[in-house]
C-alpha cells in the first residue's frame, strides 16, 4: 500500500515596508489575509514590533493564529543555536500541518532582515517546505523618498553599510561611492560625524529615525547630533 506525503504549508517572508502603513504592497495584503497563521517579531521587553502594528491594521487577529517569535539579541553562539531551533520549531508546528505562514518583517525581507536566517535554517532542517520572499520598501528607499534625495542616477554608486566602529572602513565607503547609506548608526554616530568634519561632507548628510512612521525624526543639520542618543532604527544618507 502507498501513502501520500502531506503537503507541508509554505513559509512566506513578506515586507511591510519601514514604518508608514500604507507602504504594503498588494500582494502582501493578500497573503497576510489567506494565511492562516502570521508570525511576527516580538519584543522581549514587551512593546509591539512595526511588522506587528501595521498588520493588525489589515487583518483580523482574532481569526489567525498570532505566532510571536523571539530573536536573540547576542553573539554568544550556543544561545544563537538554541533559540533559532526553537523559533524555527516554532514554526514547524504549523507548516507540517499544511499550514502557509506569513512571517511579517520591516522593510524587505531579504535586506538585513530576520528572515534571512530563518529562511536559511527552514531550508537546511526542513527542505520540503516551500520558502517565498515577498519584496517590500526598505528604510533606505524610505529615507530617500522623505528627504527627496535621489541616491543613484546614470553611473553613480550607492553603498548601504552597516555603520560600525572602524573608522577606515566607513572612510573607504564614504571615498569608494557617490552616495553611502549607514545603516544602525546611532552606536557610532560620533565618529561618523567626526568623519564627515573632516572629509568636507558634513553637510551633505541627513539622519533619520524611524522613517515613514508617525514617530518620524528628521536632523538636516548632523553636527547638532554630537554626543546625542538615538534609538537604534536610525539611518544616515549621505549624498556627495
Amino acid at each position: 500500500m502507498t501513502t501520500t506525503a502531506v503537503k507541508t504549508g509554505t513559509l512566506y517572508g513578506i515586507g511591510v515596508g519601514p514604518g508608514d502603513p500604507e507602504l504594503i504592497t498588494v500582494k502582501a495584503f493578500r497573503l497576510m489575509k489567506e494565511c492562516p497563521v502570521i508570525a511576527y517579531p516580538k519584543k522581549r521587553m514587551g512593546g509591539k514590533s512595526y511588522a506587528l502594528e501595521i498588520v493588525e491594521l489589515y487583518i483580523n487577529t482574532a481569526e489567525k493564529d498570532m505566532l510571536g517569535l523571539v530573536f536573540p539579541m547576542t553573539k554568544d553562539q550556543d544561545t544563537l543555536d538554541r533559540e533559532w531551533s526553537r523559533t524555527v520549531a516554532q514554526c514547524w508546528e504549523h507548516l507540517k500541518e499544511g499550514r502557509d505562514i506569513a512571517f511579517v518583517t520591516e522593510g524587505d525581507p531579504n535586506l538585513y532582515s530576520t528572515f534571512i536566517h530563518m529562511a536559511r535554517l527552514v531550508k537546511e532542517l526542513y527542505p520540503e517546505v516551500p520558502v517565498v520572499s515577498v519584496p517590500g520598501i526598505s528604510s533606505v528607499l524610505g529615507a530617500a523618498a522623505r528627504l527627496g534625495l535621489p541616491l543613484a542616477d546614470g553611473d553613480e554608486q550607492v553603498a548601504i553599510v552597516p555603520a560600525r566602529n572602524d573608522r577606515f572602513a566607513m572612510k573607504k565607503a564614504l571615498e569608494d561611492h557617490d552616495a553611502v547609506v549607514f545603516i544602525k548608526v546611532a552606536k557610532v554616530l560620533d565618529l561618523i560625524i567626526d568623519l564627515l568634519e573632516e572629509m568636507e561632507l558634513a553637510d551633505k548628510a541627513s539622519v533619520v529615525m524611524k522613517v515613514t512612521s508617525s514617530d518620524e525624526l528628521i536632523w538636516r543639520n548632523v553636527r547638532e547630533l554630537k554626543g546625542q542618543e538615538l534609538e537604534y532604527l536610525t539611518l544616515m544618507a549621505v549624498k556627495k
